[in-house]
């Protein structure tokens, strides 16, 4: 089953990952476990860009799923474009999406990814509404 992307998303940031020798695994390809690093990466970096990291002594974002359509095959040496965008804002969550292709083929999509995530209150241990300031930049 492939996920879609939905067609409302909004673009709020991307980055280049460089293609490390060691995510390749023995068929000469970047390990599909390493995908879900790269997704994990800008979901990362775009959080910590917007004050958006976890506080565990307070409030912040938890993952709930993830996917990943494998589409083509990335391999050493290279660079992923990666592309991170934002769609189906609720009261406590929304959803993440992000594409990934080479640096030095624009426009070919090599994999496409995200997770849902929810806002969570880690001393209460339960979802919380996403903060108004968040929402603001994701709305």
């Amino acid at each position: 089953m492939r996920f879609e992307l939905p067609a409302e998303k909004k673009l709020t940031y991307e980055m280049v990952i460089p293609i490390r020798w060691g995510d390749m695994d023995a068929m000469g390809h970047v390990n599909n476990t390493v995908y879900f690093r790269y997704l994990e990466i800008i979901r990362v970096q775009w959080l910590h860009s917007v004050g958006g990291a976890p506080d565990p002594a307070a409030q912040g974002p938890v993952i709930v799923n993830a996917f990943c359509n494998f589409i083509k095959q990335l391999e050493f040496p290279g660079d992923v474009l990666a592309r991170h965008y934002v769609a189906n804002l609720g009261r406590t969550s929304f959803d993440t999406f992000i594409t990934m292709e080479r640096t030095d083929q624009p426009g070919v999509i090599y994999a496409e990814g995200g997770a849902t995530t929810v806002w969570v209150d880690f001393p209460a241990g339960k979802s919380v509404p996403v903060p108004d300031w968040l929402r603001a930049l994701i709305a």
